[in-house]
């Protein structure tokens, strides 16, 4: 007999873990998160929040989005990536990043009713957690996971309390494995990882100090210091991150993976803060210093029976591109919907096996990309002189040499502008962030080609609504109030939605009686003249790639399940027979 039941065990209040818990409760589905800590993030590690994010903070509620925003650097401040010497010494170079450069911003604007934005995880966490608790999640803080076992009804989870010392069994119908980079519940499901962890050696110092007179005239989030020969060791760049603007600070710099990790102190703390900023009187109040691993590992199985692992857990990279958390929260955003509608009796628990086909090919590309942005700054050392193995001194020569009045040096700063110019694929990589195509039982392309990309997938989203792909967003406007609404705040929130046009009626009617046959909500919005949202600008019908009587049926979470082109013969049947094979019924 276990101390204590529920229906969902979360272990690790994450990004993963606290979205899971409070995507689920919010669904209404009894669920418990534990940490073995005693509170939540106690540094800004993770901090890119990208639209995709965004749009799931929005689908938990506008107070939960609003208060992301309250709290987040603006997408303006994050600005331009720039390549410097010093914070106080000469700059190389910039390139606006995070789509601010104004065709990047017409895309953004474009793509979602979101701001992509900078959010500490000190922040992101809180607001996830309190979210869950206020919907119902029971939370355990210093509570620690030590193993699970699962059965045909259910999973034993055995915990330690790390303040009496007593360990207790939770049972549960599922378990999510949220619990980061060294994932006991990943290590003992034994999932299979392709690649390799420990392949670089960082270490992060967390400071205060006022650097407006820097950087405030050139806002941005990151500041590369190119710095060959450091007095401080390290492999020759280093990273100054904005944490709060402008006096808050998180500097990353390198160390040999081969050598004993460093012991950061004050000491070394303030001295590399000094090289970098470039300022040898500098003080600074050290806020907190830890050393980690660059890891380039990924499972290529994300789930056994009934447990899931999610975030860090299955997909662990260095934090180029900013996909972490974004990813993470993200696997919450797949299950939650799943595990809801099958613990509800709505779908059978086949449904669940489309967790692992598309969200492990998700870990892949992420790893993968972000792995490859670190490779994407080797043109920048080698158009400098800086490249591995040159000496310091010359290397300074080098770099000094591209001021030169000669066909060298003019030759050297087209090579150096092009350089930092490639490195949009890691800072600007806006389709890496929107463009996620599912492929599972989940979906029903059926005999619909998927649509080629027309430009490059990594840089631009390509909106479309072949299924298995997020629902395009556009405004539309309610005819009573004239307000605009998104398309996908037509959707989402737990339950799926059919999108149609005038003509498409008859899908109302076919939803009603689907969904009252399978106990499943289905939502309907008619979208056109005197109807209850209006495509005024027309960009609805721009996009949406099917003819006014025909729809969309889009699950849960934002992904397109099924389309039909125009009106069918057999609207209720076609519905039934799609809404039974998504669901496993």
């Amino acid at each position: 007999m276990s101390d204590i039941t529920t229906d969902v065990l979360v272990i690790g209040t994450g990004p993963a873990g606290a979205a899971t818990a409070a995507l689920l409760s919010s669904y209404g589905v009894e669920n418990m998160a534990i940490n073995r800590y005693r509170w939540l993030a106690n540094t800004p590690r993770a901090h890119i929040t990208n639209q995709r994010t965004m749009e799931v903070l929005r689908d938990l509620g506008r107070d939960v989005e609003n208060e992301a925003y309250m709290f987040a650097t603006h997408q303006d401040l994050m600005g331009e990536n720039v390549f410097c010497e010093s914070l106080a010494g000469e700059e190389i170079g910039r390139m606006t990043a995070w789509g601010n450069n104004p065709l990047s911003q017409a895309e953004h604007k474009l793509s979602s009713p979101t701001q992509m934005n900078d959010l500490p995880q000190t922040f992101m966490e809180p607001l996830l957690f309190k979210t869950a608790c206020q919907r119902g999640t029971q939370a355990r803080m210093s509570t620690e996971y030590l193993s699970h076992e699962q059965d045909a009804d259910g999973v034993t989870t055995t915990c330690l309390d790390r303040l009496s010392g007593k360990e207790f069994t939770i049972r549960s119908k599922y378990l999510v494995g949220a619990d980061g980079g060294k994932s006991l519940v990943a290590e003992h499901l034994d999932l299979p990882f392709d690649g390799q962890m420990a392949v670089g050696g960082s270490m992060n110092i967390v400071f205060r100090a006022d650097l407006a007179k820097y950087v405030a005239h050139r806002p941005s989030v990151l500041y590369w210091v190119m710095q060959p020969g450091a007095d401080v060791g390290g492999i020759g760049m280093g990273l100054v991150r904005m944490v709060r603007p402008w006096n808050e600070w998180l500097i990353v710099w390198g160390y040999d993976i081969n050598e004993p990790a460093p012991e950061v102190d004050d000491e070394l703390a303030t001295r590399v803060a000094r090289q970098l900023v470039g300022d040898p009187d500098l003080e600074i109040e050290l806020l907190s210093a830890n050393t980690w691993t660059v890891n380039n590992f990924y499972a290529t199985k994300t789930a056994k029976g009934r447990v899931f692992c999610m975030g860090d857990a299955i997909h662990r990279h260095p934090p180029s591109n900013g996909l972490g958390s974004n990813t993470s929260i993200q696997d919450a955003f797949n299950l939650a919907w799943k595990l809801a509608m099958v613990l509800k009796g709505q779908a059978g628990e086949r449904l669940l096996d489309s967790y692992d086909a598309e969200r492990a090919p998700i870990a892949k590309q992420i790893v993968t990309r972000a792995n490859k942005s670190i490779t994407e700054t080797k043109p920048i050392f080698d158009a400098l002189g800086m490249s591995e193995g040159v000496r310091p001194e010359v290397m300074q020569q080098n770099l000094e040499a591209r001021s030169d009045a000669t066909p060298e040096a003019e030759r050297q700063r087209e090579a150096i502008r092009q350089a930092i110019a490639f490195k949009k694929y890691e800072f600007d990589a806006h389709g890496v962030e929107m463009n996620q195509r599912y492929r599972s039982d989940a979906v029903l392309p059926e005999d619909q080609p998927e649509p080629p990309f027309q430009k490059d997938a990594e840089l631009h989203y390509q909106p479309t609504t072949w299924p298995g792909a997020r629902l395009p967003h556009a405004w539309v406007y309610r005819h009573d109030t004239g307000a605009a609404v998104s398309t996908l705040d037509l959707c989402g929130h737990g339950v799926f939605s059919l999108l149609t046009g005038i003509g498409g009626e008859a899908w109302q009617d076919a939803a009603r009686a689907v969904g009252d046959d399978l106990g499943v909500t289905v939502q309907v919005h008619v979208i056109g003249p005197r109807r209850d949202h209006v495509d005024h600008t027309g960009d609805w019908a721009r996009i949406r790639e099917i003819t006014d009587s025909g729809c969309l049926l889009v699950r849960p979470d934002h992904h397109v399940a099924w389309r039909r082109e125009r009106m069918v013969d057999d609207p209720q049947g076609q519905l039934a027979t799609a809404m039974k094979a998504i669901l496993d019924r």
